[in-house]
């Protein structure tokens, strides 16, 4: 039992991404996004450095027409066909809210078409009408991991001002025919990713570049326009339904020092600004003073109008949220053995490991809990936490996944001790909840879910959902509000 009780009306769930379970990619007129050319690679090594790499107008358009390789954010888990299905049980676990996303590409397949997709609209508004009939609040995503491929390739993506009204003409659509139906909105998935996936975050194309610029310059330059967009966003929201929340998220990278020394030390506080920075501007308004050196550092320049200033400081978001899944270590020697985390890090010998080599740290995100609470002074929502592991179904078709309920049983205890802190947590949606694409392997092996999907690596399989031992026990978790562990 645990020493705290988590606040009434907490808002317990689970996290999916449209490209990762909808499928049906190109049906109901959707456009294409940067997600359907997500290669399934066999080598393991490789998967990583795919969700990585620039692209080009040809490497788009030879995925595009490709008809001898595997794309599985293509099919997805068929969410589109069965969310009846995989809502009724998140409903059975007692889900108190979902996290989905929209498919921008759905609701205007290129991007900015002035009228909207109504096939689009209507599959998320019966989505949405499904939650709501069992009383879940739906936490919805505008942008996560899949742009709109029309507009990479007439503007770049988001190197262009031209998709900042884009996205704000997108995003009015939705919180017009959702009025009163969504409560909480996030406007980008983990949107300082931007600076490592050019590509899949920001639509950005290497071969449309100028000659004189970088594509660490068009990185920054996407990143400033997203931050426009999100307060461009936020805005219409609070004009549109003032009873509606918005909040930014992040993939928070909690890094240690590797020792003592000074500039080890320095060395992760200098990580925490670079991972708050898009955070610290939407939470606080304006580009924070350390920013200006971090730009010139880095070689980039940031092209802010007196407008943006404005939009940027009348528009704060409402709360803050992030992903947290692993820590790292800044510092010492560069040369040392790294980990397997999404960042390269030294292991952590203090630290368990997943299957992938992820540094499995529960104390870690009591850690940022408390420095993120500290710095904005806002309400937290943990949007996406979890383990990827290879589970396996029985012959009685059972999952034994006591590893997962032990990692998620050690996080949510550190969530109560960080409530004893005194920190303001509003909500735990751990990432998965039912089995889907993997986001930077494009594989079903990794899974995170309560629920397991009998699919492959390369789509085979009958798609039918079992419950694994951790949904009685997430189920049990829930209904005591986080009491009984």
């Amino acid at each position: 039992m645990m020493s705290y009780k988590f606040p009434d009306g907490f808002l317990w769930g689970g996290a999916t991404a449209a490209n990762q379970l909808e499928g049906a990619t190109r049906t109901d007129g959707k456009g294409w996004t940067t997600a359907d050319t997500a290669q399934f690679i066999a080598d393991p090594k490789k998967r990583m450095a795919q969700m990585l790499q620039p692209m080009t107008t040809k490497t788009v358009e030879a995925a595009l027409n490709d008809t001898k390789g595997l794309y599985p954010k293509r099919y997805g888990i068929d969410f589109y066909h069965r969310y009846q299905e995989d809502i009724a049980l998140f409903a059975e676990m007692g889900f108190k809210t979902f996290r989905l996303s929209i498919s921008w590409a759905r609701i205007l397949p290129n991007g900015d078409e002035e009228v909207p997709n109504e096939a689009g609209l209507q599959f998320y508004e019966n989505v949405i009408d499904e939650l709501l009939k069992y009383n879940i609040e739906p936490l919805v995503t505008l942008s996560h991991y899949e742009f709109p491929l029309g507009l990479s390739f007439e503007q770049n993506g988001w190197q262009s001002r031209k998709t900042i009204d884009a996205f704000e003409h997108y995003a009015r659509i939705l919180f017009e025919r959702f009025k009163g139906k969504v409560k909480y909105w996030i406007s980008f998935n983990e949107m300082n990713i931007v600076m490592m996936t050019g590509y899949l975050s920001a639509g950005l194309l290497e071969d449309q570049l100028s000659a004189d610029e970088s594509l660490t310059q068009a990185q920054f330059t996407a990143m400033h326009h997203q931050l426009v967009a999100a307060a461009k966003a936020t805005k219409a929201l609070h004009e549109i339904d003032p009873a509606a929340q918005m909040g930014c998220m992040i993939a928070r990278m909690e890094n240690y020092a590797d020792t003592p020394a000074p500039n080890d030390v320095l060395a992760s506080v200098k990580s925490d600004q670079e991972n708050f920075l898009m955070m610290d501007v939407l939470a606080k308004g304006s580009y924070p003073n350390y920013a200006w050196r971090l730009f010139a550092e880095k070689g980039a320049k940031i092209d802010q109008t007196k407008e943006d200033q404005q939009v940027l400081a009348e528009n704060m978001t409402d709360f803050v949220s992030l992903s947290y899944y692993m820590s790292g270590i800044v510092g010492g020697d560069e040369t040392a053995e790294t980990s397997g985390n999404l960042l390269a890090s030294k292991a952590n010998p203090f630290l368990e490991k997943s299957e992938w080599d992820w540094q499995i740290d529960p104390v870690g995100l009591r850690i940022t809990l408390n420095k993120m609470y500290d710095r904005y002074q806002k309400p937290i929502f943990i949007v996406e936490n979890g383990l990827g592991a290879k589970d396996e179904l029985t012959n009685e078709l059972k999952v034994h996944d006591g590893y997962r309920i032990n990692y998620l049983r050690e996080h949510i205890e550190q969530i109560g001790e960080s409530l004893q802190d005194g920190v303001d947590v509003m909500g735990y949606t751990p990432w998965g909840c039912i089995d889907l694409i993997s986001a930077s392997g494009n594989e079903m092996s990794k899974r995170y879910g309560f629920i397991y999907v009998d699919q492959d690596d390369v789509g085979k399989g009958t798609l039918n959902r079992y419950r694994k031992d951790s949904f009685d026990w997430y189920k049990k978790v829930i209904a005591s509000n986080g009491q009984d562990l």
